[in-house]
C-alpha cells in the first residue's frame, strides 16, 4: 500500500494523475456544455434538463455525481499544483534568463506558462459559479420544477458578471489548449510524430469549447428579458 502510494505520488504518478482528472474534467466541461446549451432550446427545454439531473434515481445521482466530480476537481488541483511547485523548484535552480517561447520543438507558450494562475482563477470561479446557480433563490414552477431559466436571466442582466464570464471562458479556453495535449502527453499516449497534430487539435477544440461558453452569457444579456422568460414558462403549464 505504502508502495503504491509513494509511485502514485512520484513526480511521474502525479502527472498521470493529472491526466486522468484532466481527461475526466474535460468529459465534465463538454456534458456541462451540451446541457446548457438548452438554454438556446427554450426556458421550458433548460429547465426539464436540470430538474431531470436533479431527479434522477430519486435525486441520489446528482449527489452521487457531484461528490465524485468534487474528489476528481481536488486530486487534479493537488497533483498539478505539486507538479508545477516541483517544476517550478527545479527551474530555479538552474535560473532563467529571459521568459519567452522556447521556439523550435518546445511547448512552451503563454497558455502552458500560465496554467497554475488559469487554474486558480478558475477555482473561484466554479465556487462563486454554484453558490449563484445551485443554491440561489429559485422560482418554483408548477411539479417541482426549479425555474432556473429565470435564474440564469437575471444573474446575466449585470453587465459585471458578464464581462466576468467571458474572462474566465477565455481562459478556460487558455487552459484548456494546453492542458487538452499535455494530457495524452503524461499518459505516454501519444510521441513526437503525432504530437504537433494534437497540439492543433487541442488549440481548435479548447477555442470551440471557449466560445460556446462565451456565447450564453451573452445571448441572455442581449436577448432574453427575464419577466418574459418567466412567463413563457408558467403559460406552458
Amino acid at each position: 500500500m505504502n508502495s503504491f502510494g509513494s509511485t502514485a505520488w512520484s513526480s511521474i504518478g502525479k502527472k498521470v494523475i493529472t491526466g486522468i482528472t484532466g481527461f475526466c474534467l474535460i468529459g465534465f466541461i463538454i456534458v456541462h456544455l451540451l446541457g446548457n446549451l438548452t438554454i438556446f432550446i427554450g426556458p421550458d427545454a433548460f429547465n426539464h434538463y436540470a430538474h431531470f439531473l436533479e431527479s434522477l434515481i430519486h435525486g441520489w445521482f446528482i449527489y452521487a455525481f457531484e461528490a465524485g466530480l468534487i474528489a476528481i476537481f481536488v486530486f487534479h488541483m493537488v497533483s498539478a499544483f505539486t507538479v508545477a511547485w516541483t517544476d517550478k523548484r527545479a527551474a530555479r535552480k538552474e535560473g532563467y534568463k529571459y521568459a519567452k517561447n522556447a521556439g523550435g520543438t518546445s511547448r512552451k507558450t503563454l497558455a502552458s506558462r500560465t496554467m497554475i494562475y488559469g487554474g486558480a482563477l478558475i477555482i473561484i470561479f466554479v465556487i462563486g459559479h454554484v453558490w449563484t446557480f445551485k443554491f440561489g433563490d429559485h422560482e418554483i414552477l408548477p411539479g417541482g420544477v426549479k425555474n432556473l431559466y429565470k435564474t440564469v436571466a437575471i444573474a446575466f442582466q449585470q453587465p459585471a458578471l458578464v464581462g466576468w464570464y467571458v474572462l474566465v471562458m477565455a481562459v478556460l479556453g487558455f487552459h484548456l489548449r494546453h492542458g487538452f495535449w499535455s494530457a495524452f502527453q503524461s499518459l505516454g499516449w501519444t510521441n513526437d510524430r503525432w504530437l504537433p497534430l494534437l497540439v492543433n487539435v487541442a488549440r481548435v477544440f479548447a477555442w470551440l469549447i471557449a466560445i460556446a461558453f462565451i456565447g450564453l452569457p451573452i445571448y441572455m444579456y442581449f436577448f432574453v428579458d427575464p419577466a418574459s422568460a418567466s412567463a413563457a414558462v408558467s403559460g406552458g403549464h
